[in-house]
Parts: C-alpha cells; structure tokens; sequence
C-alpha cells in the first residue's frame, strides 16, 4: 500500500479497533477477520484516485467503515482533505464508527439514520459496499448527490447483469475498472446519473 507511515499507523489501529469490536458486533464476516488487510482495507483504499479534496464524500451503508472509514484514515493529512459522512442505520455501528473517528482524530460526520429517510446530502461522490443491487443503490445514490457528482460502487461477482438491470430505470455512464484485490471484482465509477422517463 502506497501510503504515509502515519496513515499506516492509522490503519493499524483502525485494523485493532475492528477485531475487537467484531467480537460483539458483526462488523466483518468472522471468516474474513484473517484476511482484514487484503479483503476490507486494501479493497477500499481503490478508491483513493478519487478522493476529491476538499469536497463531499457520502459513505452509504456504512457498517464497519468500508470503505468511508478508510478513506478518512488515507485523506486525513491532506491540506484539503474531502469532508466525510459516513451513512449508516445500525445505532451500535454508528458508535464503532464514532468512537474511531475519535480515537484517530478524523474528520467525519456519523449519521445515525435510513438512507432513504435522511436529508439529500449533496454529495461530490457517493461510495457503497455490498449494500444492494445496483439498481436499489442507484435510487439511493440519485437522492444524495449533487448535480454533476458521481458514484464509486465495489461490486463482486454479477456487476454486469446488475448494470444491465440498472439501465431499465437510470441513464448514466459507467466505466469498470478491475479489482486489485479480487479477480471477479469491480470498482464501477458511475457519472451522469438521472432516472429514464
């Protein structure tokens, strides 16, 4: 991983946070907890190349903190780092995630509530993580981001028949870009989202 000693630090504090905590609360699958580094940080750290700075991040679903928990750690000493908010509805998740934020001195906002329900975040980018089908993430992405923003969506194996799925109910431009860390994996970086009529 390309990054600074002190964001390693982070990382591995970050790393330490989530194993004990996922003792209680099912932030990673127990089964993944060997393979933190590669399989959660290392996949959500991808989407670093557009980390915008100084602007908007909106985090939906965020759970454990992947990937906007880890996008914080990476961008936190930039001169201008993206102000970060991280969505997520499970109120125990909300307090691993602030109690984070607090230990690693990020700045992050932690919004306790549905993503349908919470007020349009205007958003530069939207990211999600195993969260729903493209076409659901859509309509929650669509409601959150600004004019012109974009989406940046980890999706698995399926991605392209989610993408023909989508394109029923949204019009947008979406470009693929292979997973570093898994071979039937995707980042799709989505622009020009709008509802087909």
């Amino acid at each position: 991983m390309n990054v600074s000693r002190e964001t390693m630090d982070r990382l591995e504090a970050y790393r330490d946070l989530v194993l004990k905590w996922n003792k209680s609360i099912n932030l990673i699958g127990r089964g993944t907890e060997a393979d933190i580094w590669e399989r959660h940080i290392q996949d959500s750290l991808q989407l670093l190349d557009d980390a915008p700075s100084g602007e908007h991040w909106a985090d939906l679903g965020s759970g454990g903190g992947f990937p906007g928990l880890v996008v914080a750690i990476a961008t936190a000493d930039l001169p201008e780092a993206p102000r970060i908010t991280l969505v997520e509805s499970d109120a125990r998740k909300c307090v691993f995630l602030r109690e984070v934020a607090r230990q690693l001195d990020l700045n992050v906002i932690v919004q306790t509530s549905r993503i349908e329900t919470l007020a349009p975040q205007n958003a530069d980018i939207v990211s999600a993580r195993a969260l729903a089908g493209l076409d659901q993430l859509m309509g929650y992405a669509h409601r959150h981001l600004k004019p012109g923003g974009g989406c940046n969506f980890l999706k698995g194996a399926g991605w392209e028949q989610e993408v023909r799925d989508a394109r029923t109910h949204w019009a947008f431009d979406c470009q693929h870009v292979p997973s570093h860390t898994r071979s039937d994996a995707v980042i799709l970086k989505i622009r020009g989202l709008s509802r087909v009529e």
